[in-house]
C-alpha cells in the first residue's frame, strides 16, 4: 500500500510534471530504470508526471510540453554533466538537482578530485594519462594494484583493477576508447561505503551511511544493478566516531563542488587506519530497486515516493536567483 505524501492541492500545486530519463550516455539502460521508478512514484501521489526521453525527442519538443518543472533521472553524460542543466536554464524550466557547473565539475573525476584537493579533503592519490603516457612509469608511482577510470562515466563502466604490471596497457586501452584522458588512481583497500546528501549549502545533509559488500569485492556493473549476491548494510556498522567523520567529509565534499537537491559521496574507509578516502560524487544518482539513495532514505524513515517528492519540491533555476 502507497503512503500518501501530498495532499491533492500540494501535488496540483508541483504543476505539469517532466521525468526526464534515457538519454544517449552509455548509462540508458539504468537510466530507464531510474526514471520509471521516479515516475510511478511520482503518479502514486497525484502528480500530473509525464516521461520524457532526450534520446527520442528533441529540446524543441521538450519546450513545446510546457513542463512547470523536470525531475532530471539521467545518468551521465548529456543529462549529468551540465549540458542538459544548461539547456533547462535557457528554456527557463525549473530542474532538480545540481546546477550547471556542479554537474560539469562532478561528471569529471579528475576535476572534481582537485578541487578536493584544494579543500584539503582526503582522496586518493592518482595521474592523469594521455596518448603515449609512460605507463610504467605510472605504475611505478602509483604502485599496485591500482584502478584505471574513464573520468567522464559512471555506474563502473570504463573501470579496471589492474593487478600486474603487464596489465596496464590493456586497462588504459579500455578506458581510453571512452575518454580522451585517462584516470589512474591508488588502489585503497577497505571497505566500501556511499554517502547520501540532500539538501544545499549549509542546510545539505548525510543520510545514513550505506556499506557495499560485493563478490569477491566486484563492485562491477552486474553486481551493481542486476546481482542479488551485492550486500548492502544500512545503516553501516561503524562506530559513531568514524561515521560521523565520514558524514562529515561527505557533505564537504558535496558543498566544494557546488551541489545542491541531491547527491551521492562514494567513499572508501582504508583498513590500515580507518582513514577515509573521497571517490567521486554522483550528481544525479541511481533511482532503481538496487539503488542506494532509496536505501538510505528507507534508513532514515523516509519512503522512496516521500524522497521523490523532496526532490522534486527542491527544482529550480540555478542562474536566474
Amino acid at each position: 500500500m502507497t503512503v500518501s505524501v501530498l495532499t491533492p492541492t500540494e501535488a496540483q500545486a508541483l504543476g505539469k510534471v517532466g521525468v526526464l530519463f534515457g538519454g544517449r550516455s552509455a548509462e540508458r539502460e539504468v537510466s530507464i530504470m531510474s526514471g520509471t521508478g521516479v515516475l510511478n512514484a511520482l503518479k502514486s501521489q497525484g502528480v500530473d508526471a509525464h516521461p520524457f526521453d532526450p534520446a527520442a525527442r528533441s529540446l524543441a519538443e521538450l519546450a513545446a510540453e510546457k513542463f512547470d518543472r523536470v525531475f532530471i533521472a539521467l545518468h551521465g553524460r548529456y543529462g549529468e554533466d551540465g549540458s542538459l542543466q544548461g539547456a533547462l536554464e535557457q528554456l527557463g524550466i525549473p530542474y532538480t538537482g545540481s546546477g550547471v557547473m556542479a554537474s560539469a565539475v562532478g561528471m569529471d573525476k579528475i576535476t572534481t578530485k582537485m578541487l578536493w584537493q584544494v579543500k584539503g579533503l582526503p582522496t586518493p592519490k592518482y595521474l592523469t594519462l594521455e596518448e603515449g603516457a609512460d605507463l610504467d612509469a605510472a605504475v611505478a608511482e602509483l604502485g599496485l594494484p591500482l584502478i584505471v577510470k574513464a573520468p567522464h562515466e559512471g555506474s563502473t563502466i570504463g573501470i579496471t583493477k589492474v593487478t600486474e604490471a603487464g596489465a596496464m596497457r590493456a586497462a588504459y586501452e579500455a578506458s581510453a576508447k571512452l575518454d580522451e584522458v585517462v584516470l589512474a588512481e591508488q588502489f585503497v583497500t577497505g571497505r566500501e561505503f556511499t554517502v547520501t546528501v540532500l539538501g544545499k549549502g549549509r542546510d545539505a545533509r548525510a543520510l545514513p551511511i550505506v556499506e557495499i559488500v560485493a563478490p569477491a569485492g566486484n563492485y562491477d556493473y552486474q553486481n551493481k544493478y542486476f546481482s542479488d549476491d551485492t550486500q548492502y548494510h544500512c545503516p553501516a556498522p561503524l562506530d559513531a566516531a568514524t561515521a560521523a567523520e565520514m558524514q562529515r567529509i561527505a557533505v564537504e565534499a558535496y558543498r566544494a563542488v557546488g551541489c545542491e537537491g541531491w547527491g551521492r559521496v562514494d567513499v572508501l574507509l582504508r583498513a590500515s587506519d580507518n582513514q577515509p578516502f573521497l571517490l567521486e560524487v554522483n550528481t544525479s544518482p541511481g533511482m532503481t530497486g538496487h539503488s542506494l539513495v532509496p536505501m538510505a532514505a528507507r534508513a532514515s524513515g523516509m519512503s522512496y515516493e516521500a524522497l521523490c517528492v523532496e526532490i522534486l519540491r527542491s527544482a529550480n533555476l540555478k542562474l536566474a536567483r
